[in-house]
């Protein structure tokens, strides 16, 4: 790729490396043992494990097992295991390639269809970030009072820590993420700890049952299928695929050493696996927290706000020793300091994500400040407006419309999900892309269809359910059918954009081969 650069006021042509000022600066020891080798490699697996547990996770792991007790936990694994094949391919292209995945996939398509592609995935990010906004501004709001309104503004100014942490290396980023990673482990293995679970009962609510894809038997008017497509709509996330194969590249590698190479991926692999099992321990703990921490069906109001006054209200907690703990407060304010640290490890990753995609889809880069200022001044209109049009009614009202939003905003990654899956998929199975050594192995290239055509059926499937949830918990005959009419339009469009896009890929990928095979000759 070439190194071009012209300047367009705070807009700058960019066609160089994936995230270009932190490509290559993380240097790694060479000839030292696994745990040493390890920890230099370790890092980039924290940023993107965030995604798999920030704020838009943790009301439908809690409300799925205030419903339906340990069957889902099975879902929490099985997604769990996907994001890790997905982020291991993601990694795998970036260090190989030495591409990001919208550069790949830019390099192989045309510009009218990487402005198309960029548009959806900065969409799906806005809609990440604003669950984003509503877990930082609510955690303000329960912690220090601050009025909801003026805690949605206050969290525009994350900007200038994120100006701070780009002063500070991207060695140091990495660390502060794990720091906040092992707040929320703290918080949440501690309440489960108190609760005294049943860890019988746990385990084999690991072992998958065909119950967890049932359309009947509704509980709290949510089906088992219902809850187990909120789980993997709230963990596989598009931007993470993104991410990884950026800054997988942060490590400085000799290209030209094969060994080296598959050093880099083996190691990060690792780093990502780890770090993703912290992700599935952080969703199971939530999990069994709607089992254990509440009494069955104690909790009728999923919304952060109504999980916080749970923590604090004796008659919905299960046994006497979190009964005298939340008598002090502290398990409700430990909940709001780790919804704070969610929102915050967020903030740092959606605007990495954000930079690589405008960079990789458009060649444009502008500073990451600016970037960050529109995309949560963007993500602030949606919230802003909720609070305000629900600030003459009932506390109970708000919080409701405020969970709704939150929830509602996650249709967008139903659409992106399949546009990254996919390249990726058709990219590191491609012996012209990757090479003999580093293409998909059988056991991957398996595994990898299965999750992508399983994982795209069942957010296509949950579509219908998603745009209905529009219209309130009441809808009327004439706006479900509404619903249910949008909803298909929108699967016929998302199949039409694939098609483009597989076709398109393809035909890239035969010009690339035709290039190679000449430069070889």
């Amino acid at each position: 790729m070439s190194d071009n650069k012209k300047s367009k006021g705070l807009l700058t042509y960019a066609n160089g490396p994936s995230l270009e000022e932190i490509n290559g600066t993380v240097k790694v020891p060479k000839g030292k043992g696994f745990l040493r080798t390890l920890l230099a490699y370790s890092g980039p697996g924290a940023l993107v494990a965030v995604g798999y547990m920030d704020p838009g996770n943790w009301s439908t792991s809690i409300t799925g097992g205030q419903n339906f007790q340990y069957m889902l936990m099975s879902i929490i694994l099985i997604s769990s295991l996907v994001a890790m094949l997905l982020q291991y391919m993601a990694a795998k292209l970036g260090i190989v390639t030495q591409m990001d995945l919208a550069q790949a996939i830019r390099a192989r398509t045309s510009k009218s269809l990487g402005i198309v592609l960029w548009i959806l995935t900065e969409l799906a990010i806005m809609a990440t970030d604003i669950a984003e906004v509503i877990g930082a501004a609510i955690a303000l709001y329960l912690l220090f009072h601050i009025p909801l309104v003026v805690a949605v503004f206050i969290t525009v100014f994350d900007v200038l820590l994120l100006l701070l942490l780009t002063k500070i290396g991207f060695r140091k980023i990495e660390a502060i993420v794990v720091a906040l990673i092992l707040v929320i482990i703290f918080v949440f293995g501690y309440q489960v700890a108190l609760s005294d679970p049943n860890w019988g009962a746990i385990i084999k609510g690991l072992v998958p049952s065909a119950e967890a894809f049932s359309e009947g038997h509704a509980v709290g008017g949510m089906t088992p299928l219902a809850g187990t497509l909120g789980i993997i709509g709230a963990t596989v996330m598009p931007h993470n695929l993104y991410l990884h194969s950026a800054i997988s590249q942060t490590r400085e590698i000799n290209h030209k050493d094969e060994d080296e190479v598959a050093r880099s991926v083996k190691f990060t692999a690792w780093d990502s696996n780890i770090q993703l099992t912290a992700a599935f321990f952080v969703n199971a703990l939530l999990l069994i927290m709607g089992v254990a921490v509440f009494k069955n069906g104690a909790v009728s109001d999923p919304s952060f706000f109504g999980l916080y006054d749970a923590l604090k209200d004796t008659s919905t907690l299960s046994n006497p020793l979190l009964i005298s703990v939340a008598k002090s407060g502290a398990l409700a304010t430990l909940f709001a300091v780790a919804l704070l640290a969610s929102g915050q490890n967020s903030t740092i990753t959606g605007t990495l994500t954000g930079q690589v995609i405008m960079e990789g889809f458009v060649h444009l880069r502008m500073p990451i400040w600016l970037r960050r200022l529109i995309t949560r001044l963007l993500s602030v209109v949606p919230v802003l407006i909720c609070v305000l049009l629900t600030s003459g009614k009932t506390a109970v009202e708000e919080h409701q419309a405020l969970n709704t939003l939150m929830n509602n905003s996650q249709v967008f990654l139903a659409f992106a999900l399949p546009f990254s899956m996919l390249p990726l998929l058709l990219m590191t199975d491609s012996r012209v892309e990757m090479g003999e050594r580093f293409k998909n192995a059988m056991w991957v290239k398996i595994f990898g269809w299965f999750s992508v055509i399983a994982l795209t059926v069942l957010n296509m499937k949950g579509l219908p359910a998603q745009i209905e949830a529009f219209f309130g918990e009441h809808p009327t005959a004439l706006q479900l059918h509404i619903a249910d009419s949008i909803a298909y339009v929108l699967i016929a469009g998302v199949l039409a954009l694939l098609v483009w896009t597989i076709v398109e890929l393809r035909r890239g990928n035969k010009r690339f081969a035709r290039k190679v095979a000449l430069e070889t000759k």
